[in-house]
C-alpha cells in the first residue's frame, strides 16, 4: 500500500479525476505529471553528478 491508501481509495480518486478532467484530457494530465516527475528527478540527480565529478 502507498502510505495507507488502499485499492478502494485509489479507484475513487481515479473516478473523480475522470469526471473532472474527462477521458480526453486525463491522458494529457498524466503526460504532464510524468514529465514533471522526470524533470524533478533530473534536477535532483544533477547536483549529485556534479559533486562526484569534483571529487
Amino acid at each position: 500500500m502507498l502510505g495507507g491508501i488502499g485499492l478502494p481509495e485509489l479507484l475513487i480518486v481515479l473516478v473523480l479525476a475522470l469526471v473532472v478532467f474527462g477521458a480526453g484530457k486525463l491522458s494529457g494530465v498524466g503526460k504532464a505529471l510524468g514529465q514533471s516527475i522526470r524533470e524533478f528527478k533530473t534536477a535532483v540527480e544533477k547536483p549529485k553528478e556534479e559533486e562526484t565529478k569534483q571529487e
